[in-house]
């Protein structure tokens, strides 16, 4: 019986790299002797098809980086998984990270799924050199003796216009631009089938954010990786992104190909999150959405979204929307736009 993940893959994926189905991950606090659960990640399902570039975008807070660590297994108390499954298709054998040992699940990380995280300076270890960091997590997954294992970082460096003297170096001695290149080359040299990236380009500057993204973009096409690309950026998205989920308050609210969700996106938040990048010669004032992101630990009944929506109707806080397929590639939840109820 086929998720309901499933039923939304592209069209032209026979078997997606990745299948989350209904997950929901709470970072479970106590205070006072009150237990309070933080519902970052509330009912999400998705897929990602085999070379694809799936955007996750969203506002801060909205539970996007909580979604990633969730799916790649990187999570630590208070954050734990209250439902769901995280599938992921590799070489044709499948694995439910949630269903591994330990150990099973750390063979796969690097050389199968590998990850980018925020900010250079959480990977590098900012005392010891940049080889040191290759060597620690790369060298045990590749299966290569030393002297090969060196060459092969130095021929992907040069196939990623880095020069291998970066080996050499301290963090501290690159630019930000510069380790940002290193992280990224430092999580593709096993050539994995799924990489994440968790807002790679922040902090760049517009010239080397180009960069970036045109490195991301070519490591994709030759080594025909899925990638899970989150950033609140909108316009990065338009740039890198096949598909689109757009994340609000913990939820999935709207989901399209890019195209598509740039020139007819049909949630009250994502046109507005369309809205609101600049046009050359449109000088006109971009208007804000009222009010403020909901709190995740008191998120509203219904649509969590329905306090700031300018299309909100009474049943809006009294039940929760489905995502409905408007086309095979494009689903919504929004009763405004579907006029259904659950």
């Amino acid at each position: 019986m086929q998720t309901e993940a499933l039923l939304h893959a592209p069209e032209a994926a026979t078997q997606p790299t990745l299948v989350v189905d209904r997950l929901k991950a709470y970072y479970t606090t106590k205070a006072f002797g009150i237990d309070r659960d933080i519902r970052a990640v509330d009912d999400i399902s998705l897929t990602v098809a085999k070379g694809e570039i799936y955007g996750v975008a969203g506002e801060s807070s909205s539970g996007k980086t909580s979604l990633i660590k969730t799916i790649v297994g990187a999570i630590r108390p208070p954050l734990h998984v209250v439902d769901g499954t995280v599938r992921f298709n590799f070489s044709g054998q499948s694995y439910d990270i949630y269903d591994m040992k330990p150990d099973k699940l750390q063979a796969i990380r690097w050389r199968h799924l590998s990850y980018i995280m925020q900010g250079s300076m959480n990977v590098l270890n900012p005392v010891r050199r940049i080889k040191h960091s290759f060597y620690d997590f790369a060298f045990a997954h590749m299966g290569l003796d030393r002297a090969t294992f060196w060459d092969k970082v130095r021929d992907h460096l040069r196939r990623l216009d880095l020069d291998p003297g970066v080996l050499d170096s301290y963090p501290h001695q690159l630019s930000g631009g510069m380790r940002q290149r290193t992280t990224i080359a430092l999580a593709t040299v096993c050539t994995p089938e799924f990489i994440v990236a968790d807002e790679p380009t922040t902090a760049l500057d517009v010239i080397v954010q180009r960069d970036v993204l045109a490195m991301l973009r070519d490591i994709q096409r030759d080594l025909g990786s899925s990638f899970l690309f989150v950033t609140h950026d909108m316009s990065v998205h338009a740039t890198v992104s096949d598909r689109v989920g757009i994340v609000y308050a913990g939820r999935l609210v709207e989901e399209a190909d890019t195209p598509t969700l740039f020139r007819g996106a049909r949630h009250p938040y994502t046109q507005h999150l369309v809205a609101s990048l600049p046009k050359i010669g449109d000088t006109t004032r971009r208007a804000s959405l009222p009010g403020r992101p909901p709190s995740l630990a008191d998120p509203p009944s219904g649509c969590r979204f329905h306090p700031r929506c300018p299309l909100a109707m009474d049943i809006c806080s009294r039940e929760v929307p489905t995502m409905t397929n408007l086309t095979p590639r494009h689903r919504v939840a929004c009763f405004a736009v579907t006029g259904a109820t659950p």
